[in-house]
C-alpha cells in the first residue's frame, strides 16, 4: 500500500507506563506521527530493566515494548513556559493520549477543557486508575488483586492467588482506550468536532471477567479457581505432559470434537459413556475425566499426539516457553 492508514495524523501522547504508551504506540505503527511528552526523569519504564538489559542504556525493553517508532520530547509540565508549548502542540493535533490521576492534567495545563478550546476537533483521550472521582494511582498488580482476577488464577480454592506474568489489565484498557478513539475519529468525520474519552483501569479489568462475571451476575455464583480449567467446557485449558516431557493443552469445545479425541487417544468407549458423552455431563464429572486424561496422555508421544489431533481438527497446541513462541 503506498501510505499507512493513519498518514498525517497527529498524535500527542502525555502518558506513561504501558496502557496509554501502547495507544500511542499503536497509530505510530500505523503511519500517524506520535510525539511522547516525557518530565525530566523520564518515562519511569526507561528503569524497569531485567537482568538482560544494558545497565548503561536508557531504553529498557519493557520502553521499548510500547514506545516503538515515536518521537520523544522531554518538557517540565510544572513550567508555565512548558505548559504553554504542549498548549500550542495541542492546537495542532487530532488526538492527545494522557494518563494522569483525576484533577492533575488540570493542575499543569493540560486539561481537556483547557486544550479543546482552541481545538474543538482534538479528541482527548484520557485514561485514569479508577475513574473520574477517584485519587489513587493505577497499577496493574493492585487492580488484579481488587477485580477478582488474581482471585481466579490460582492451582485451586485452597491454593494462593496468582498474578498474570503480563500487566493484563494494562492492554485490556489501551485497546478499550483505542476503541474509543477509532469511533470519535468516525463521529469526527460526521460532526467535524472531538470529544472526551475515558477509560479506567478498574472498569476494563470488570469487563475483562467476562463470563466469568456474567456467572455471578446471572446466577449468584461467585466463580471460584479451576487452575487452568475452564468453569463451562471439559477438557479446555488443563495442562498434560505426555511420555516424551512435552506439555500440551486441548480446547474440546463440541462434542464431535471430543469423540475424535477419544478415538485419537484409542479410548473410543468415553465418548459413549454418559459421564462424558456431552459437555455439560463432563463438566459435571470434571475430575474423573480428567485423571483419565492425565494417565492416558503420559503414555504417548507428545509430538505425535498433537500431530494427529491438528490433522483431524481437534484444538490442541504444545506449551511453549516465550523465546520458543517468537523464536
Amino acid at each position: 500500500m503506498s501510505s499507512l492508514p493513519f498518514s498525517g495524523l497527529r498524535v500527542l501522547e502525555l502518558a506513561s507506563v504501558l496502557a496509554g504508551p501502547q495507544v500511542g504506540q499503536f497509530f505510530a505503527e500505523l503511519g500517524a506521527d506520535v510525539l511522547k511528552i516525557e518530565p525530566p526523569a523520564g518515562d519511569v519504564t526507561r528503569t524497569w530493566r531485567v537482568a538482560g538489559d544494558d545497565p548503561e542504556s536508557t531504553v529498557s525493553a519493557y520502553f521499548s515494548a510500547s514506545n516503538w517508532g515515536k518521537q520523544a520530547r522531554t518538557l517540565d509540565l510544572r513550567q508555565p513556559a512548558a505548559q504553554d508549548e504542549v498548549q500550542q502542540l495541542a492546537a495542532e493535533a487530532d488526538i492527545l493520549i494522557a494518563s494522569y490521576k483525576p484533577g492533575d492534567a488540570v493542575k499543569l495545563g493540560v486539561g481537556y477543557e483547557t486544550l479543546a478550546a482552541p481545538n474543538p476537533r482534538l479528541i482527548y483521550a484520557h485514561l485514569t486508575g479508577y475513574g473520574p472521582g477517584y485519587q489513587r494511582v493505577g497499577y496493574d498488580a493492585v487492580l488484579q488483586a481488587e477485580t477478582g482476577l488474581m482471585h481466579l488464577n490460582a492451582a485451586s480454592p485452597h491454593d494462593p492467588p496468582q498474578k498474570l506474568p503480563v500487566a493484563f489489565i494494562d492492554l485490556f484498557a489501551a485497546h478499550q482506550l483505542k476503541e474509543g478513539i477509532l469511533t470519535a475519529l468516525y463521529q469526527r468525520e460526521k460532526t467535524g468536532r472531538g470529544c472526551l474519552i475515558e477509560v479506567s483501569l478498574w472498569d476494563s479489568a470488570l469487563a475483562s471477567l467476562a463470563n466469568q462475571g456474567a456467572t455471578w451476575l446471572a446466577t449468584g455464583h461467585d466463580p471460584v479457581p479451576l487452575g487452568s480449567g475452564h468453569p463451562g467446557i471439559v477438557p479446555y485449558g488443563t495442562v498434560y505432559r505426555a511420555a516424551d516431557g512435552q506439555r500440551l493443552v486441548l480446547a474440546v469445545g463440541t462434542d464431535a470434537q471430543f469423540r475424535t479425541l477419544c478415538g485419537v487417544l484409542q479410548r473410543p468407549r468415553w465418548a459413549d459413556e454418559p459421564r462424558f458423552g456431552t459437555n455439560p455431563a463432563r463438566v459435571r464429572h470434571r475430575a474423573a475425566l480428567e485423571e483419565l486424561l492425565l494417565v492416558r496422555i503420559a503414555e504417548l508421544n507428545g509430538w505425535a499426539l498433537l500431530h494427529e489431533l491438528a490433522r483431524l481438527g481437534v484444538p490442541a497446541g504444545a506449551v511453549r516457553s516465550v523465546g520458543e513462541a517468537l523464536d
